[in-house]
């Protein structure tokens, strides 16, 4: 990109097990390949806050639905400043393995208003330019991570992952995309890909 021209957020949600993570690594890949200068960033972070919350989540019910909300607040704070704001100023493409519509979907299945999730969220954060659901059934996705460690317990319950699928599937917006993580890999990264290098061919240049 060149220096009159901002980076570019992109991010991936859905509910545990859909495949997030593999198709974050999968599109820093074959963007790289291409040239982009692209980052790799998570929510929870790394900070504080995040390390905070996956403590937390080892425990059923450690916290309330507020006290979840508030911990997701601090941390996405810091993950805007520290990380998000430096490397689009930069003109970096940034792949971020969840965001703020995570906490609509999830806070939002406990009971906490979700328009009030996105509006004071959406008084602070980055805006997206790019936003992949990749939509996954509640039992599909806890058999893909029966194995993945210890068992993220205020999470990871298919009854309310049930409810936390449900809103994210009522996430509408033009800038967010709805891809069916049923199939192989490879096809979902196809499908993710050419909408990405369709939005870079419309709005950006490679660096030369």
């Amino acid at each position: 990109m060149n220096k009159s021209q901002k980076g570019l957020l992109i991010v991936l949600e859905g509910i545990d097990g859909g495949g997030k993570s593999t198709q974050a690594q999968m599109l820093i890949e074959r963007l790289r390949r291409r040239g982009w200068d692209t980052v790799y960033y998570r929510e929870p972070s790394q900070g504080k806050w995040g390390r905070k919350i996956k403590d937390l989540a080892l425990q059923a019910d450690a916290i309330t639905p507020e006290q979840e909300l508030e911990l997701f607040q601090k941390d996405r704070r810091e993950n805007v400043e520290k990380n998000l704001k430096p490397a689009l100023a930069q003109n970096k493409i940034i792949i971020l393995d969840r965001y703020y519509f995570s906490t609509i979907a999830y806070q939002g299945a406990k009971g906490i208003d979700t328009r009030k999730i996105q509006e004071m969220n959406e008084k602070f954060v980055v805006k997206p330019d790019l936003v992949f659901i990749l939509d996954v059934d509640a039992a599909c996705g806890l058999e893909r991570i029966k194995d993945r460690g210890p068992k993220d317990l205020l999470f990871e319950r298919e009854e309310y992952l049930v409810k936390v699928r449900a809103l994210f599937n009522q996430l509408r917006g033009d800038n967010i995309f709805h891809i069916d993580a049923n199939r192989r890999v490879e096809d979902i990264a196809d499908e993710i890909e050419k909408k990405v290098l369709e939005y870079l061919s419309d709005h950006f240049r490679p660096k030369k």
